[in-house]
């Protein structure tokens, strides 16, 4: 079978085959007792990052925010909300992590802001028509007086994607558009001062040394001028619930979008050593390496891998997909399971129905065990595939979603948009477990408040203090892989070559001394003997892969490095 090439190219940057920590700061470690993470437990645990493996953090938004989207509702884009620290904080956090080795990537949210941003005020204060309004989607509204929203579009988080506002003089007057919460106005990126503000953004914490950012909503900054109806029945709460335009989508993966980030590639290239972007662009497969061409972004996310459900030809599919329409235009794959968006793959796993996709959030009870099982192959097989890839808070420590959250705590703004029909994306974002054997787990100083969401009693078993060190742990697991990654002949390639095997099992070659199987069927596979084993998900059976299970390999007969 032919050798897949990704990119032909020696010393090529960080960025094609890092592996990426995602930092969901308000959960990941509590510095000064408020129940809430913090830059200062950030601070502190870079140790940890290190000792891990990783070679950069990517952390959620971090700015002033009402935080009525977790920080995604952003009202300062050159600072740092209170509840997190100072500027000053971050840039010795940048340096200290630096100092580390490990780089540090920034979200920037671009197609909205808060509600509470200085522009906003100053477009509600302002006249329609007005330069200030000009600066968002604002809309005369349809119907004799206006009462009616300029179109049928909605929200993410369900229900109208407009909101009316009250006119300077106290008369109902435009609607605005939010793709999102009506906390979070659109930008409109035609305007000039909406371009060269977040150029200015950019410059801003490169200046800082921030070594990336990700986009986030990538595919939605640019709309279509007429605002066209989606032809959703008026019942509508939720878009993806009904059958939608694959081209020519009135907001998302507009063509406009390209020009913007041709203008961004080009500050990022202006600074020394590798800076990044990220596209968060929930794209066809067809589409997405429009975003990556060689003037535009770097990587995007892979949310068909991310969506795949436990199964071979599930899997086999969306990593040739991958790797031969980014190979295209030159760029690598990334690969990821988990994020602050989506239930965590232990849980997922351990379901009758395994992805991601939303309408399959629901999908009955999960057998934790299972999950657990599955999520230990699954990162041996993310890890050994060519290219980049990003690993959720937690993921290293086997943590589920937490699905028993009481009403009373949850804060997406799914939850209550939806009137409570969707739970949201608060079981995925619970605060970590550092250490100890009462709640909060070392995520907070002893004496503190308790932290922002409520941890399982059972996540006892599951900190990194009770696994470090535990051979067969999930931390022990991933600290072993992330070794062997970066020291290992055969990770530091950009190929894939895929080996006969029988129905329900994987394999593929990533050198001639390197390969990785995976069994997804019932029934144990025997491995090759003359190969030795790197390193295994789950225990060998007297030389057979157990179902459920990943193998490293390395040899063909030869010595071991």
């Amino acid at each position: 079978m032919p050798r897949t090439r990704i990119h032909d190219k020696t010393a090529a940057p960080w960025w094609r085959t890092a592996v990426v920590y995602q930092v969901y700061l308000r959960s990941f470690a509590d510095g000064n007792g408020d129940g809430v993470g913090d830059l200062a437990g950030l601070r502190a645990r870079l140790p940890y990052l290190k000792e891990l493996g990783v070679d950069a953090v990517w952390i959620n938004p971090w700015y002033p925010s009402p935080m009525k989207d977790g920080g995604y509702d952003v009202a300062d884009y050159k600072d740092i909300d209170p509840v997190f620290g100072t500027l000053a904080e971050a840039e010795e956090m940048i340096a200290e992590s630096h100092a580390l080795g490990v780089r540090v990537v920034l979200d920037i949210v671009p197609n909205h802001t808060s509600d509470r941003h200085r522009w906003f005020r100053e477009a509600l204060a302002a006249q329609p028509g007005s330069p200030e309004r000009d600066r968002y989607v604002f809309r005369d509204g349809k119907g004799p007086d206006g009462s009616l929203p300029p179109n049928d579009w909605r929200s993410r988080f369900g229900g109208r994607a407009w909101t009316r506002v009250t006119e300077p003089d106290g008369s109902p007057g435009q609607w605005y558009l939010h793709l999102f919460a009506p906390e979070q106005p659109d930008l409109n990126w035609v305007n000039r001062d909406v371009r060269a503000e977040f150029e200015s953004i950019l410059r801003f914490w490169f200046d800082r040394g921030v070594d990336g950012f990700r986009i986030d909503v990538a595919h939605g900054l640019a709309k279509d001028p007429a605002l066209p109806d989606l032809g959703l029945p008026d019942d509508a709460l939720f878009e993806f619930e009904h059958e939608r335009r694959k081209e020519d989508h009135p907001h998302w993966d507009q063509d406009a979008v390209h020009e913007i980030y041709q203008t961004w590639r080009k500050i990022a290239d202006s600074y020394a050593g590798d800076r990044v972007f990220v596209a968060e662009a929930r794209v066809s497969e067809d589409r997405l390496p429009l975003y990556l061409r060689q003037d535009e972004l770097h990587t995007a996310f892979n949310f068909t891998f991310l969506g795949s459900a436990w199964e071979p030809n599930a899997m086999r599919e969306a990593i040739d997909r991958s790797v031969s329409t980014l190979g295209a235009v030159g760029a690598p794959s990334t690969w990821v399971l988990s994020n602050h968006d989506v239930p965590r793959h232990v849980t997922r796993y351990g379901r009758r129905v395994t992805s991601a996709r939303e309408r399959d959030a629901d999908a009955g009870p999960s057998d934790l065990g299972l999950g657990t099982r599955r999520a230990r192959a699954a990162a041996l097989l993310m890890l050994a595939l060519p290219g980049s890839a990003y690993l959720y808070q937690g993921e290293e420590l086997g943590l589920w979603e937490v699905e028993d959250l009481p009403d009373e705590v949850l804060r997406d703004p799914a939850f209550t948009r939806s009137g409570g029909t969707v739970r949201g994306r608060d079981g995925c974002r619970v605060p970590l477990p550092w250490s100890g054997s009462d709640a909060p787990f070392g995520f907070g100083p002893k004496g503190g408040e308790k932290p922002w969401l409520p941890q399982p009693v059972e996540w006892e078993h599951f900190s990194a203090q009770f696994q470090s060190g535990t051979p067969g742990s999930m931390l022990e697991l991933y600290r072993a892989a992330l070794r062997l990654r970066q020291g290992q002949p055969g990770f530091d390639g950009e190929t894939l070559r895929w080996l006969d095997t029988p129905e329900g099992v994987l394999a593929f070659e990533r050198s001639p001394l390197l390969r990785c199987a995976v069994n997804f069927s019932g029934e144990p596979y025997p491995l090759p003997r003359n190969w030795g084993v790197l390193l295994t998900s789950d225990r060998l059976a007297g030389g057979l892969l157990p179902p459920d299970t990943t193998a490293w390999l390395w040899g063909g007969g030869a010595s071991r490095p």
